[in-house]
C-alpha cells in the first residue's frame, strides 16, 4: 500500500463514485454503475472484511472476479451468471477503481489489472427481441381506445423515431416543433440539468417526425399532458404528477402493452383476472412483455427489412452501423437474404 493514500471506507468510495457519475452520466449507466457496485460492496464488507479501500490489491481483486462468477451474491447466489452479465459487472468495477486512482483511496494503476473476459458474438448480444410485427397492432389499439394519451404519445415517439429511453425521457416543450411544415423534434444533452444523453454531445440530433406522430403529440400535449416543471425549471414533453417521467415508468409503458392480453386473447392461457402478472408490480414478469430497448431493436429490424440504409439508420438513431448489426437489427436468416435478393433483382 502506498503512504500517499488517504483511508475511505467502499461504501463511501462507491458514494462519492456515484455522486460524480450523477451530473455527468445517462441514466441506465448509472443505474448499470449502482446495482454492479452494490455486488462489488457486498464482497469487500462481509466476504473480504474489507473497512479501508486502500488495502485493496490485485489478488483481491481476482477473488471477486472468480466470486461474482459463480453467483456469490445475495440476489444471485449458488447461480453462476453470464458472461455478458460477468464482463459488465468487471468493466464497472474498473472504472470504478479508475476513480479511486484519482481520489488516492487504491494505488493509481489497479484498474489495469482488472481483467475483462473476451466475448464471443453470442456471449455480446441479447436474446430478448420483439418481432417488428407485432408493434403495428398495439399502435393501433392505442389509436383507437387510448388516441393522445401519454403511453400513445410514448409507444409513437419510441416506434416512429427508435429514440432511447434516456432521450425521450430529455425531450422537453420547446424541443418539438410540431406546427413547422417540416415536424421535428431535437436531443440535446443537458448534463448539468439531470438529462444527459447517452453519447453526450455526439448524440445530439434533430429527427423528423411524421404528420400522424406531431399529430398525437401535440393532442397529447393539448389534451392529458399534466403541466409541470422538473426541478431544474425546464418543462418536460412526457410528465407525470410528480414531474417529468422516470425511467421505470416509461419501462413499465411498454410492459403494460406487450402484454398481448392488453389487446387481445393471452397465449399462455391465463385469466386476466386472476393472472399473477396483471398487478403493476408483476408485469415485468409476463414472458410476452418487452422493454423500450427490444421495441428499439425491432424498429432497427422494420427499417433495415424495408431497405433503409444502414447509414440513415445509424444517424436517427444514433448508434454506429457496427452496433446495430451486432446488437439491434434482429433479422432472421432468410429476411436478410430476402434483403440482398431485393437489392440485386
Amino acid at each position: 500500500m502506498s503512504d500517499d493514500l488517504q483511508p475511505i471506507s467502499p461504501a463511501d468510495a462507491r458514494d462519492l463514485h456515484l455522486e460524480a457519475l450523477q451530473d455527468e452520466a445517462a441514466d441506465w449507466t448509472y443505474q448499470s454503475h449502482e446495482s454492479h457496485l452494490r455486488a462489488f460492496i457486498e464482497w469487500c464488507e462481509e466476504v473480504r472484511e474489507l473497512e479501508n479501500m486502500n488495502d485493496l490489491s490485485g489478488r483481491d481483486i481476482f477473488q471477486f472476479r472468480r466470486w461474482r462468477r459463480s453467483g456469490g451474491y445475495s440476489q444471485g447466489k449458488d447461480e453462476e451468471i453470464a458472461p455478458r452479465t460477468l464482463a459488465s459487472a468487471l468493466n464497472v468495477v474498473r472504472v470504478f477503481l479508475r476513480f479511486c486512482g484519482q481520489i488516492e483511496a487504491v494505488d493509481p494503476d489497479l484498474y489495469e489489472r482488472v481483467d475483462l473476459p473476451s466475448l464471443s458474438k453470442d456471449d455480446q448480444v441479447s436474446d430478448s427481441t420483439i418481432e417488428p410485427e407485432r408493434v403495428p397492432p398495439i399502435l393501433d389499439y392505442l389509436t383507437k381506445y387510448e388516441y393522445g394519451s401519454r403511453d400513445h404519445a410514448v409507444w409513437a415517439l419510441v416506434w416512429h423515431t427508435g429514440v432511447r429511453v434516456g432521450g425521450l425521457r430529455a425531450l422537453d416543450l420547446g424541443d418539438v416543433h410540431l406546427d413547422d411544415d417540416t415536424p421535428h423534434i431535437e436531443l440535446v444533452h443537458r448534463p448539468g440539468t439531470g438529462t444527459p444523453l447517452k453519447n453526450q454531445v455526439d448524440g445530439q440530433r434533430t429527427n423528423r417526425i411524421s404528420l400522424r406522430v406531431a399529430d398525437i403529440l401535440g393532442d397529447y400535449v393539448d389534451g392529458p399532458r399534466v403541466e409541470k416543471t422538473d426541478d431544474h425549471g425546464r418543462k418536460p414533453l412526457i410528465t407525470t404528477r410528480q414531474g417529468r417521467i422516470s425511467q421505470s415508468a416509461v419501462r413499465r409503458t411498454f410492459y403494460r402493452w406487450t402484454r398481448p392480453c392488453s389487446i387481445a386473447s393471452c397465449p399462455h392461457g391465463k385469466d386476466p383476472e386472476t393472472c399473477e402478472y396483471m398487478p403493476a408490480h408483476q408485469m415485468s414478469k409476463c414472458p410476452s412483455t418487452r422493454s423500450p430497448h427490444d421495441v428499439r431493436k425491432a424498429r432497427v429490424t422494420r427499417y433495415r427489412n424495408d431497405n433503409v440504409p444502414r447509414a440513415i439508420v445509424s444517424d436517427r438513431l444514433n448508434a454506429s452501423e457496427d452496433v446495430l448489426d451486432l446488437h439491434y437489427d434482429r433479422a432472421s436468416d432468410l429476411e436478410k437474404a430476402n434483403r440482398r435478393w431485393e437489392f440485386l433483382e
